[in-house]
């Protein structure tokens, strides 16, 4: 009986059962691949990025200057890591000449922020920089303006990368 109780909370839970002992537990990306329009933006990621959505790591952190893009996988991945790498300083360079595309291209529209991050772009500096496993780009201005901007596209990114 406590067993068959355990087993409808978990279902409840969203959970898919007691993790293996030395398996890796499942990544939101993989816990959330059945809903379509989600494994359309790792799809069209992956083709953007280089790099398996689902075996990679996003955090989109906001702060108070600005905030930061995080993409990192396995460092025994050189390749991946690579990959990973010059993505991110492809994207800084993209972004600092307000060309904003690519995240148009992923989430197959225009992505909250970025109009104002254009027009802006004089007032935002974006620093891609190595991390294990991959890299970050940090975004940062002094503008209030373009500072909320940032923001927007963050918390847009979180959301629809589900991270």
């Amino acid at each position: 009986m406590a067993r068959g109780i355990l087993l409808f909370l978990m279902v409840l839970a969203g959970c898919n059962g007691p993790p293996d002992r030395g398996a890796p537990a499942a990544s939101p990306a993989v816990r959330h691949s059945s809903d379509s329009a989600f494994a359309k933006v790792q799809t069209r990621g992956h083709t953007a990025m280089g790099v398996d959505q689902y075996s990679s790591f996003h955090r989109f952190e906001p702060l108070p200057d600005g905030g930061r893009i995080v993409l990192q996988r396995d460092p025994a991945d050189s390749t991946g890591v690579t990959q990973i790498r010059t993505h991110l300083r492809t994207i800084a360079q993209a972004f600092e000449h307000g060309d904003f595309s690519l995240p148009g291209f992923v989430h197959d529209r225009e992505v909250p922020g970025t109009g104002v991050m254009a027009a802006r772009r004089s007032r935002i500096s974006y620093r891609a920089d190595t991390l294990p496993g991959g890299g970050q780009v940090r975004l940062q201005s002094s503008d209030s303006a373009a500072i909320a901007a940032i923001h927007d596209f963050l918390a847009f990114q979180r959301h629809d990368h589900r991270s």
